[in-house]
């Protein structure tokens, strides 16, 4: 008889948690999280879990008290004898910090994927990686996600026309994403060459690629500061492009983005809800389509025991 399927979601983005559970019909399962007043975080799982298929949702976005709460989650899981336990991550925290690129510094994507696999997590899911290397950390299966599912679709909708399009990736970390778009969408390819000087701060150095008279779509895996994204669009505009559209998976938003954006010459923002943007920072060329429905069916194939394998291929 097969283990019943429990979804729980955490504090960092309900919303998206509800239309996972509701894309497969379902119900967040009953969870208490409180605060108490010293900052201490405190959770309880209000129902029985024991022998039972568990899914833990929750970005790991900042404040990094998100995840402490999932590992908090993680543990309590396990220590009300859950069969399995599987963490659903639609953003990846610290997923930058993926490597060893000066002395004395941590690796902190590594950090991040041994705190879920001590505290007894059995699976990982996760959404667009900054990096995919991240997965080798793993001693637990990894599964990487791909948004484009649904932004394929939000982008046909722009009624862009492929053959005056150019899919622009704004630097040479994005460039296999932006390919694999472009060669999908039938569109055009350049790329930026860009040098980061300091964290959250780069500029442009060489554009390759003729934009003139085109349509450009600049497709990254977040928006962060909107440095690199507002930088790449006015680089666009300066080498002749008739228009900028910008997509991203996950909308971080951080420090001076919103306003960054709303002063910039892009025409459309398109990014999904796998971090909650509260109201104040959803400007009004800001489309947010949810990924839900790609999260849920891969909590269903999971639990029947099925190939995910066609979620995560681009």
């Amino acid at each position: 008889m097969q283990n019943k399927l429990k979804i729980f979601g955490g504090r960092s983005n309900p919303a998206l948690a509800k239309k996972i559970a509701n894309s497969l019909g379902r119900e967040l399962g009953e969870i208490t999280i409180q605060t108490f007043s010293d900052g201490e975080l405190w959770v309880k799982f209000e129902e029985n879990i024991r022998g039972q298929d568990v899914f833990l949702i929750q970005s790991t976005n900042g404040p990094s008290e998100n995840i402490l709460e999932l590992a908090l989650m993680v543990d309590a899981a396990v220590r009300a004898s859950a069969e399995r336990v599987t963490v659903v991550m639609p953003y990846f925290g610290y997923g930058r910090q993926d490597r060893k690129d000066q002395p004395r510094v941590p690796i902190s994507s590594r950090v991040m994927i041994d705190i879920f696999t001590v505290m007894g997590a059995n699976r990982i899911i996760t959404m667009d990686l900054h990096s995919t290397q991240i997965q080798g950390f793993a001693k637990i299966p990894f599964d990487h996600l791909y948004s484009r599912m649904v932004l394929l679709g939000a982008i046909k909708k722009v009624g862009l026309d492929p053959k005056n399009s150019v899919v622009l990736a704004p630097d040479i970390g994005s460039a296999k994403m932006s390919q694999g778009y472009a060669k999908h969408l039938e569109m055009h390819f350049a790329l930026i060459d860009k040098r980061r000087y300091a964290p959250n701060q780069a500029e442009v150095s060489h554009l390759i690629g003729d934009l003139k008279g085109l349509d450009v779509l600049i497709i990254d895996d977040m928006i962060d500061t909107a440095g690199t994204t507002v930088n790449a669009a006015e680089a666009a505009l300066a080498k002749g492009a008739t228009s900028v559209t910008a997509v991203a998976t996950h909308g971080v938003l951080s420090g001076p983005a919103i306003e960054r954006l709303n002063e910039s010459n892009i025409k459309k923002i398109i990014v999904t809800d796998t971090i909650e943007i509260p109201k104040e920072k959803q400007i009004d060329k800001m489309e947010i389509v949810s990924v839900g429905n790609v999260f849920g069916e891969a909590v269903i194939r999971i639990h029947n025991g099925e190939s995910v394998s066609a979620l995560f291929e681009f």
